[in-house]
């Protein structure tokens, strides 16, 4: 009999590598985790009923927890949004029309990954639907062009977190509901780290471009100001889509499902215009649509049966307890809780993460003296984290399944994304007014 909540977290996270590395699709991976877990479970209860009913009870209620959520309905939509601009030769005037305004900076159209990130997360307030409509538009282009491969997909993994950062994010609506924080001052207090977040991935675009000369295409090119001036009637259309789908959710006239909705129909307006839609290219984005939100749905799912079988053996719990014992100093305790909450990551979603640890976790650090607010948006850039961390970093499958890579050369283009990540928690933490200077001056009038 197993005890030892983190002996049993060692051997969950390991029982999950070996499906894993057996090729074991990442949605059957977890479920087949979470029927191990209930197993060592069981060990450690008197028999009542037969293991074989609880796992299948348990299995039922949380599938059909995991994937009864209206939000979800947003994804599909964007995903299906991206299909239609990625099928038609939107996704080509899009870069075409940047071009010339970005000819001139170091890496090029490499940001534009930084950019759509940037701006989708503010429409999808999704991870998963950042990063696969951007990249259904931007990977193939890349490709096309000359860019780096593994730039290219290493910057969309990391600026398709921006989607729980920059709001309209699920994540802050979670945490203000439990931490009774105010979920507009946690919005507007979002805005700041992912634009510096932004920032950080650019400058590093930058610096990779003039230290490898051949992250981009070598031959050059001279614009001239008509140029860029002709260049707009590429941008307009496309930028007034990204209005139609802001404007109606800040302006208060649609959800962000019902602005997806909005999105699609505009997609096809817009390819309709350009002359590139046809039926076999809205049958082919339709079907490429349910594949991909499948796989995603089915991730979901298996994660939702996992975080459950988790809660279960006490690890989530086990691990915040332990940290409360350890006597530390505020920043040596954020410290610990980062490094928990990125191994938490490794085997838990990010809403399973914010659950089922802040009510433990929370009262411990404004003990400490940091703000909740503050607390909040770190607690986004933990689950942003997650997102891009083996073996259950959404957005790493999501790009496998649009890009075809395997998961191994996805895992390395990523890591420097990964720890500029981490640089920005640092930031955040040693400066938090970067965090609390728009809510001060903005929220409180």
């Amino acid at each position: 009999m197993i005890a030892d909540p983190l002996v049993l977290a060692i051997i969950v996270i390991a029982v999950m590598f070996v499906f894993l590395l057996a090729s074991v699709w990442i949605g059957i991976s977890l479920l087949l985790t979470g029927v191990v877990g209930m197993l060592i479970y069981e060990n450690n209860l008197p028999p009542m009923i037969s293991i074989f009913d609880k796992i299948g009870d348990l299995m039922a209620s949380s599938l059909y927890d995991s994937l009864n959520s209206w939000s979800l309905a947003a994804l599909p939509m964007f995903i299906l949004m991206g299909e239609i601009l990625y099928k038609s030769s939107i996704s080509t005037k899009l870069l075409n029309g940047l071009k010339p305004w970005l000819n001139y900076v170091p890496g090029k159209l490499l940001h534009v990954n930084v950019a759509a990130c940037s701006l989708f997360a503010a429409v999808s307030g999704s991870s998963a639907a950042t990063t696969a409509t951007v990249g259904k538009i931007t990977l193939g282009e890349l490709k096309k062009r000359g860019y780096s491969k593994s730039l290219a997909i290493g910057s969309l993994a990391g600026s398709g977190t921006l989607g729980f950062l920059i709001p309209p994010s699920l994540i802050m609506i979670i945490y203000g509901v439990l931490s009774d924080v105010s979920i507009g001052k946690l919005f507007i207090g979002g805005i700041l780290p992912g634009l510096m977040l932004a920032t950080i991935y650019s400058i590093y675009i930058m610096i990779i471009a003039k230290i490898d000369k051949t992250v981009e295409p070598s031959e050059t090119e001279t614009f001239t100001f008509r140029d860029k001036l002709n260049s707009i009637k590429d941008l307009t259309p496309i930028f007034s889509l990204i209005g139609l789908v802001l404007g109606s959710i800040y302006g208060g006239f649609a959800t962000p499902t019902e602005a997806a909705s909005l999105g699609v129909v505009g997609s096809i307006v817009l390819a309709v215009y350009f002359r590139s839609f046809s039926f076999d290219v809205f049958k082919t984005a339709l079907l490429n649509t349910i594949k991909t939100s499948v796989m995603i749905s089915f991730i979901i799912a298996g994660a939702g049966f996992l975080s459950q079988v988790i809660g279960f053996l006490g690890i989530a719990s086990a691990l915040s307890e332990y940290i409360t014992t350890l006597g530390l100093s505020p920043y040596m305790l954020i410290l610990i809780i980062g490094l928990m909450y990125i191994v938490l990551g490794m085997i838990l979603d990010g809403i399973s993460i914010v659950v089922m640890t802040l009510p433990i976790v929370l009262p411990i650090v404004v003990l400490a003296g940091f703000d909740p607010l503050w607390f909040g948006i770190f607690l986004v850039f933990m689950v942003e984290l997650s997102q891009i961390t083996p073996p259950v970093g959404f957005s790493l499958f999501v790009i496998q399944s649009i890009s075809g890579e395997k998961i191994e050369y996805i895992l390395k283009a990523t890591m420097p994304f990964f720890f500029l990540m981490l640089l920005a928690v640092a930031i955040i933490t040693m400066f938090p007014e970067i965090v609390s200077f728009l809510p001060q001056y903005m929220i409180d009038k």
